[in-house]
């Protein structure tokens, strides 16, 4: 492929956004520690009441950091945290770079199995986690590198007298109150940040090959792949977000983050913007929709990155029109489609524009987005970013396609990925002459649109989560009356798609939905398992008996059609 390619997107760019940008060649880090120089009181993040400035924010992040290199933690180690959206996961997050470590951020609703392939797959050799998942930590740790646990509860930063009541909130939510036995190996979070000195931690980093983050995502094998991001990597796609975003009164915005800062999308358009733009965060630890609609209200959130199943949410909440919404200017949607009345719906009732973008994990992850000020046709993903080269290319020729022509989705920038963690022949795959090869199957129109009209490889994406079918089967074959399963994502109104499971029994066997329900829950986050089951005599196959996935999901289109 040639080294050079047509760019007819550019012509659309407004004279503000730059085709090519001079990024900073710098650890992510820096940006927090500028804006505890320059600005030092300036709030930061707003947290259920409690406010942090960049300066408070920074000087807790040095004290972490100090207290992981007390605790072992070299320049390249990698420490893992597990936590919802809290003040613990900004100061862990830049704490550990600080460190001079790589961040392995997990996501919270693992269980036991995910946990502990991602933590041997890692090495990560400290986590931070939430005392309700302590549990679930310590019954993996002896089977991987893990050498310490810094546990912390969301009482710890909230403020006075919530951070007294909420114990009582969280045993009638949960059902108990967490017990953690502190010791040599287990500690807790608010001492390490309080008995450690806020003192610069000398570094030599080379941002543009050092490692910021190993984030991990599934594959058509099942096995999570964690993909390392540099620190240039993240660096660059914050500032191509800051740099698309021209009319906003930079410096000045409120975020809403309700999207969770393990997820690359919450962490680089949500907290790295944030700190890099020098904006005031307002930090949900999860969506709900009452609970997102007050802090608009309250906060006069101006700025809302989020998935199509919140902006569904809320356009639904029966008492939406109650709530001013005024203060929102842009909402940034992503993970999945955002059908166009959802679109229309919400813009109607915030007067904001509400945009869909896309990206993936593999590129930090936004590459293309739609012109929040300007033309945006129905169902595209929008444009590319700067200095982000896109193609089609064409099963035919391996060249670009013609604009029109379907194929596969391959990028090329400054956010994209150095490779796949311990992984080189899948990392090899994954790239073509330099171009990252995205799975996804769409095309480019005449002006340089892009469009996505299927995924070559067999991802569900539910609620905003991408969900592998190959990890749910081979959890499906482990049953003893399952002799064949297949998953597929069907339509959801809601979630954007759901997990369906269509079963062949093994002979003389009886399973019920309720008894496989129940098999996936001990054994999957609950995401991912199936919603929907339907059992079968066989399953259409090929001549050499691979399980035709196409033909189910047709059938269950037609089925959509004819119910719609």
């Amino acid at each position: 492929m040639s080294e050079t390619v047509a760019r007819p997107w550019l012509t659309h760019y407004p004279e503000e956004v730059p085709e090519q940008i001079d990024y900073d060649r710098r650890p992510l880090q820096d940006y927090l520690r500028d804006g505890a120089m320059e600005e030092p009181d300036k709030v930061l993040l707003h947290f259920m009441g409690k406010e942090m400035t960049f300066k408070e924010v920074y000087h807790e992040a040095l004290s972490f950091a100090n207290g992981l290199k007390g605790l072992g933690i070299q320049k390249g180690d990698r420490v893992a945290i597990m936590l919802a959206n809290t003040p613990q996961s900004v100061v862990s997050y830049y704490g550990a770079l600080l460190a001079g470590a790589v961040v392995v951020q997990t996501n919270p609703l693992y269980v036991e199995r995910e946990l502990e392939h991602q933590m041997v797959d890692s090495g990560a050799k400290i986590m931070i986690c939430l005392d309700l998942l302590y549990s679930r930590v310590m019954n993996v740790i002896d089977k991987t590198s893990l050498e310490h646990v810094i546990v912390t509860g969301i009482k710890d930063y909230l403020p006075f007298p919530k951070n007294l009541i909420y114990p009582f909130i969280q045993k009638k939510q949960y059902g108990f109150i967490p017990k953690v036995d502190f010791g040599d190996s287990v500690h807790a979070f608010k001492k390490v940040v309080k008995e450690n000195p806020s003192k610069e931690i000398p570094l030599e980093l080379d941002p543009e090959n050092d490692l910021a983050l190993l984030q991990y995502t599934g594959g058509t094998t099942g096995v999570a792949k964690g993909v390392k991001l540099t620190h240039m990597n993240l660096v660059s796609n914050t500032t191509q977000c800051i740099r698309w975003m021209y009319k906003i009164d930079h410096g000045n915005e409120v975020l809403l983050c309700a999207l969770p800062f393990f997820h690359v999308y919450g962490m680089t358009v949500g907290m790295n913007f944030s700190v890099m733009d020098r904006n005031k965060m307002v930090i949900l630890p999860k969506f709900d929709t009452k609970q997102t609609l007050d802090a608009i209200q309250k906060q006069k959130a101006s700025i809302f990155p989020g998935a199509p199943t919140m902006y569904i949410g809320l356009i639904n909440d029966p008492d939406v029109e109650k709530y001013d919404l005024s203060s929102i200017e842009i909402c940034i949607s992503g993970s999945a489609p955002l059908p166009l009345e959802v679109q229309q719906r919400f813009e109607k009732l915030t007067g904001g524009k509400l945009s869909e973008g896309f990206g993936l994990t593999e590129s930090s992850p936004v590459t293309h987005f739609n012109l929040m000020w300007g033309k945006r046709p129905t169902g595209s993903i929008g444009l590319p970013w700067p200095d982000t080269d896109v193609a089609i290319l064409s099963a035919e020729t391996g060249e670009p396609a013609e604009p029109g022509e379907v194929g596969e989705l391959i990028i090329r920038g400054p956010q994209v990925m150095k490779g796949y963690w311990n992984r080189p022949e899948e990392t090899n795959a994954t790239f073509h002459d330099g171009w990252l090869l995205t799975g996804d199957m769409g095309y480019m129109d005449e002006e340089g649109f892009f469009y996505i009209v299927d995924r070559k490889k067999d991802m569900i994406i539910a609620g905003g989560f991408n969900i592998y079918p190959r990890e749910i089967e081979e959890v499906l074959f482990e049953h003893s009356a399952v002799q064949e399963a297949v998953a597929v994502g069907v339509p959801d109104p809601y979630r954007g798609e759901t997990v369906k499971a269509f079963i062949v029994k093994r002979e003389g066997h009886e399973v019920s939905e309720k008894d496989l329900d129940a098999f996936c829950r001990e054994r999957l986050s609950s995401y991912k398992v199936p919603k929907l089951y339907e059992f079968r005599e066989e399953l259409p196959k090929t001549m050499v008996g691979k399980v035709l996935r196409r033909a189910l999901l047709e059938e269950e289109k037609e089925k959509a059609r004819k119910s719609g």
